[in-house]
């Protein structure tokens, strides 16, 4: 749930290969992390560390060592290169990516045609990681901010938002906050390319993987091979914008979930009619502003409903959480939130913090958000007092090192836009939006669907068709398509 001069130049103009010729390669593959090898069982993978600047403007100073994985292809007669993964963060952990696919079933064409290449990000677990050095105990519950019931309360998470930054200052020891951003990590992943001996990389970004895949194909449209973005954020970066979008896509997702209750209304009791489960959302929500149930308040439940509707498998448990909370029976609900208690995320949680502040210019006028909060309280009442509410960027020490990446539409043709046409933390306008941005270079490919995820964490067969056919043959759209459910 931890469910983001010199410089202008580096981020807006197209980048190409370092040196501008074949690269050769210069990794050296060994075991793996015991937890990435954990993570990762059945499944064997390859790691191995590739250097890169902590500053790109200073190029011969301080290194970071960046760990990747891999999983390479068994068939050398149709392996054609390598395909990068990024699902989502910023800030989570990507070592076990190749095996977690092959576990949730990516098709065998996709295998043969690629090595596929996890990695932990700049910042982020095994690769030079930061901490903030937050605790299980103390009010920050997690990234998004919490469901703003009146002015007051978004007043008391300003404060709260303050000191997170000053508790993220005080602890960045060696001044490498401020050099996690979007536009670093997609040069990070062009050294990963030449540093593995490819011309050209391939790329398979969700979420937040999505901004990351954008940025690196407007950053390097020359070694970029085929691009798949899925479930878009939109843009280059999470910003405020992105944020508040949030609130977008679970008023168009809870529809799904309310009617999947509604027709099990034998089974939990809380509404026969979509319209009465959205009622029983209010009531109980508000209630538990009130009055917190082991300790679950109404924000937390807001946040957890947001969550259960990044797919159908997780709708049971929070429908007989719902039960439980409707009937007041706090050992049921004690027992619930136990089983799905996760440990402290300070990692995740801060590499969050410093991409999604150091992307792009946040206002820092605490008024800005009061009235954010009031408009989306009433355009969208599930959540919109929550995504709206005032974030730590407000108060970021370190001003943007650079723009925002700007996408370009100058380049080849591969980038292939995936999005379900509902997505509780990407709405489908996200991915309309890079298809504007990137222009001739993309193809949008909109699902009949519903939940966070399409290729492998979907389910629909044309989506899955179109997009493996892209990744194994090449094989884009002649024109935008829509799958239908």
């Amino acid at each position: 749930m931890a469910v983001l001069g010199l410089f202008g130049t580096l981020a807006t103009a197209p980048a190409t290969a370092d040196e501008g010729s074949a690269p050769t390669a210069q990794v050296e593959w060994g075991e793996c992390p015991e937890d990435t090898v954990a993570a990762a069982a059945p499944t064997v993978l390859q790691c191995a560390t590739v250097p890169v600047p902590l500053d790109y403007a200073d190029p011969d100073g301080n290194r970071i060592d960046i760990m990747i994985s891999k999983l390479a292809s068994q068939n050398p007669d149709k392996r054609r290169g390598v395909l990068m993964l990024n699902l989502g963060g910023p800030g989570s952990p990507g070592l076990s990516l190749p095996a977690d696919l092959v576990s949730r079933g990516i098709p065998a064409s996709v295998l043969d045609s690629y090595d596929l290449i996890g990695m932990d990000t700049r910042g982020v677990g095994h690769s030079a990681p930061v901490s903030c050095r937050f605790t299980a105990d103390q009010d920050y519950g997690a990234n998004i901010p919490p469901y703003a019931v009146d002015d007051a309360a978004v007043l008391e998470q300003a404060r709260i938002a303050e000191s997170v930054a000053e508790q993220c200052a005080r602890n960045d020891d060696d001044g490498r906050l401020r050099h996690l951003t979007t536009a670093n990590t997609a040069r990070d992943l062009d050294r990963i390319r030449a540093a593995l001996g490819e011309e050209k990389a391939s790329f398979f970004g969700l979420s937040y993987g999505s901004a990351l895949g954008a940025a690196y194909a407007s950053m390097f449209p020359d070694t970029s091979d085929r691009v798949v973005l899925d479930s878009n954020i939109g843009d280059t970066a999470l910003g405020q914008e992105g944020m508040r979008r949030f609130a977008l896509g679970m008023e168009e997702t809870f529809p799904d979930f309310a009617k999947w209750v509604a027709e099990r209304h034998g089974s939990y009791g809380l509404g026969r009619t979509p319209a009465q489960v959205r009622d029983t959302y209010f009531e109980l929500a508000g209630r538990l502003d009130e009055q917190p149930v082991a300790g679950l308040d109404g924000g937390m439940f807001r946040f957890g409903t947001l969550v259960s509707l990044y797919g159908e498998s997780s709708y049971a448990a929070m429908a007989q959480l719902w039960q439980s909370l409707d009937t007041y029976d706090v050992d049921a609900v004690k027992a619930q939130l136990d089983a799905d208690e996760l440990a402290p995320a300070d990692n995740n949680w801060s590499v969050f913090l410093a991409v999604t502040c150091n992307d792009s210019e946040w206002s820092e006028d605490v008024d800005t958000y009061r009235q954010a909060v009031a408009e989306d309280r009433e355009q969208f009442p599930l959540f919109g007092a929550a995504s709206a509410n005032i974030s730590p960027c407000a108060f970021w020490p370190h001003e943007p090192a650079e723009p925002r990446v700007e996408i370009t539409d100058e380049g080849p043709s591969n980038v292939l836009l995936v999005q379900n046409q509902r997505d509780p933390a990407t709405p489908h306008v996200g991915a309309e939006m890079l298809r504007e941005e990137f222009g001739d270079r993309s193809r949008l490919l909109s699902v009949d669907g519903s939940g966070h995820g399409v290729y492998v964490f979907g389910d629909n067969p044309c989506a899955s068709n179109v997009t493996t056919r892209y990744l194994v043959d090449g094989e884009m759209p002649a024109r935008d398509k829509f799958c239908r459910a």
